[in-house]
């Protein structure tokens, strides 16, 4: 599996490059930018998305650039294809991403499959990745939790696995444990989980299964208090972290006292 240390304070390897926070944050649905830069520092994050096709970050020159605002020299960019519904699309836009990002390499790809769901269309998908990975980019693939293909897209070289929690947006937490659990003890690339985390206990939770890190960026933004929420998140990747290191307690069917009176007098 992808973690092998017990120091919680290891960072996640990502493309060759250690981060020490496990919290990847997205910049769309806050008031401002201003909100935007408090939200991120609140929440420690190193890695900060970027959906291409509704984010200024150069491409138009008469209106606010984010780049001004989230530094790429402090923070990793990572340029992501939402809103893409065909291969043909996301790879376009990955390849706009490089263009106005010098050169960049990292990308994170998804491909949807409709409007009401934004499930990903996996096949779309793996054409788009092939291609992303033929033309050298280093590609985080947003995916379905379904173990086979989250170790397809590791095997074609991919280099971080993004298993849904639930559907983007939805808030409902980690749905299926048991599926993201066993795409963690088959994998040798970073696997994040990628949408439908509402609060910091979900964060927790797939931390807890052993998951190497989470993407989020509505349950921040919509939340009363972003900022708040942000640091929340924070804490609750990290005690996940740490929970999963521990190494939990056993469940078990009956009560066990926590004081046993093996051995005593009376």
């Amino acid at each position: 599996m992808s973690v092998t240390k017990n120091n919680p304070e290891d960072p996640v390897i990502i493309a060759g490059q250690a981060y020490t926070s496990r919290l990847l944050l997205g910049t769309g649905k806050y008031k401002d930018m201003d909100e935007t830069l408090h939200a991120i520092e609140a929440s420690g994050s190193q890695i900060i998305t970027v959906a291409i096709r509704r984010t200024n970050i150069g491409q138009n020159t008469d209106e606010p650039n984010l780049l001004d605002v989230i530094r790429p020299d402090k923070y990793t960019i990572l340029p992501n294809t939402a809103g893409c519904y065909d291969a043909d699309s996301a790879i376009r836009t990955c390849l706009l991403a490089r263009e106005l990002l010098d050169g960049h390499k990292l990308v994170k790809l998804e491909v949807l499959g409709d409007e009401k769901t934004l499930f990903p269309d996996v096949p779309a998908t793996i054409i788009a990745a092939e291609e992303l990975i033929k033309e050298d980019f280093d590609v985080m693939v947003y995916t379905n939790d379904d173990p086979i293909m989250a170790k397809r897209f590791e095997e074609m070289g991919c280099v971080a696995v993004m298993p849904l929690a639930a559907p983007i947006g939805s808030g409902l937490g980690i749905r299926n444990p048991y599926n993201i659990r066993t795409i963690v003890e088959n994998a040798s690339v970073p696997i994040i989980v990628d949408a439908g985390v509402g609060t910091a206990s979900d964060a927790a939770i797939a931390m807890e299964l052993g998951c190497d890190g989470v993407l989020m960026n509505t349950a921040v933004a919509e939340a009363k208090n972003p900022v708040l929420m942000a640091s929340a998140m924070k804490k609750g990747i990290e005690s996940g972290r740490q929970a999963f290191l521990a190494g939990r307690m056993p469940r078990r069917a009956y009560a066990s006292a926590s004081s046993p009176i093996d051995g005593t007098f009376f």
